[in-house]
Order: structure tokens, then C-alpha cells, then sequence
């Protein structure tokens, strides 16, 4: 889903603000998963014909609210991603309530680079990701996403729909800026 029609301004200037997002429609079926994992805990605590102790049940009553919520709450997160491009900085922000969120100045970001095929499975899965060979990524999909050179050297990759639009409005906001310059 795109926010902003880019290309179609008379005056090719990017908007004030650019913001973009990326979905995974994946995530909501284990979200589901997570969901009945903790009704089968709940039902499990309300209409219990065990007959062999409370520590057993209250053991998978316990497991079950646990793994449901672990896992309802630890795929919420990652449903979609938020990326949006100020003037001064570029924010990162995930799931329904925006966390993890990440704000990295423009000042910070030596160059931006597009690219058509980020996957889960070259950062390990989904989700918040780091890898010391490949740096530090939002992956909520497959497809393509900007790849952010930092100036100390790290990269920041974060899948996004319309990934071009963002990496050029980043490009434009980009000054000449020096390796370890400071933060505006």
C-alpha cells in the first residue's frame, strides 16, 4: 500500500513527508495459531476432566496461555511495517503499536539502494533481524525493500512497498555530509 502517488507531481519534488508500508497477510494465520492455543489453555482451566493432579494442569494451562501469547503477540508485531521519511529522519516502526521502532537521522545514512528481492529466509526469518555479514533488517515480506549504507559502516535494510519512491526521496535529502558527522 502506498500513502503518496510519487511521480505524478508536476514538480518532481518529493513531499514533506513520504511514508510507505509493507504487509504480511501470513502473519495474521499464525496470529491465529497463537489465539487458540490460549482458548485451548482457557478451556482447558474452565472444564477440566483430568484426574491425575492440579500440577499437570496448571502446568498445561500455563503453557498453553503462554505459548498463545508469546506467539499472538510475537507475529502482531511483525503483520506490517511502517516506514516514513521526514526531512531530517527516517523512522521504522512495526506492528499495530509501532514496536520495535527504530529512528535513524538522515545524517547518519551515507547512501540509500534500492532492492527487488529481500527474502526471509536470507536473514533468517522474519521479523526484527541481524546478521554480522549482512547488518540489521525489518522483514515483514518478500520483495523489495531499501538497503541503507550507514556512515560507521553498518547497512539497515527494511522491506517496503514502492521501495524506488523511498530511496528517492533519501537520495534528495542526503547532503554532503562526512563520515561521523554530527547529528542535525
Amino acid at each position: 500500500m502506498r500513502d503518496h502517488r510519487h511521480g505524478e507531481n508536476a514538480s518532481h519534488q518529493p513531499p514533506v513527508v513520504w511514508t510507505g508500508r509493507a504487509t504480511n497477510r501470513v502473519q495474521w494465520l499464525l496470529a491465529l495459531i497463537g489465539a487458540a492455543c490460549m482458548a485451548l489453555g482457557v478451556e482447558l482451566a474452565v472444564d477440566s476432566a483430568w484426574t491425575s493432579g492440579t500440577a499437570p494442569l496448571v502446568m498445561a494451562v500455563v503453557g498453553c496461555i503462554a505459548a498463545g501469547l508469546l506467539v499472538l503477540f510475537g507475529t502482531l508485531a511483525f503483520v506490517h511495517v511502517a516506514l516514513k521519511v521526514d526531512e531530517k529522519h527516517l523512522e521504522v516502526r512495526c506492528g499495530h503499536i509501532g514496536l520495535p521502532r527504530r529512528r535513524i537521522p538522515l545524517s547518519h545514512v551515507a547512501g540509500a539502494t534500492y532492492t527487488s528481492h529481500v527474502t526471509p529466509r536470507h536473514w533468517g526469518g522474519w521479523g526484527y533481524r541481524w546478521r554480522p555479514e549482512k547488518g540489521t533488517a525489518v522483514v515483514v515480506r518478500r520483495g523489495e525493500g531499501v538497503v541503507l549504507e550507514l556512515w560507521d559502516g553498518h547497512t539497515f535494510t527494511v522491506t517496503v512497498d514502492d521501495a524506488e519512491a523511498a530511496v528517492r526521496v533519501i537520495e534528495s535529502r542526503l547532503g554532503p555530509a562526512e563520515p561521523g558527522a554530527p547529528a542535525h
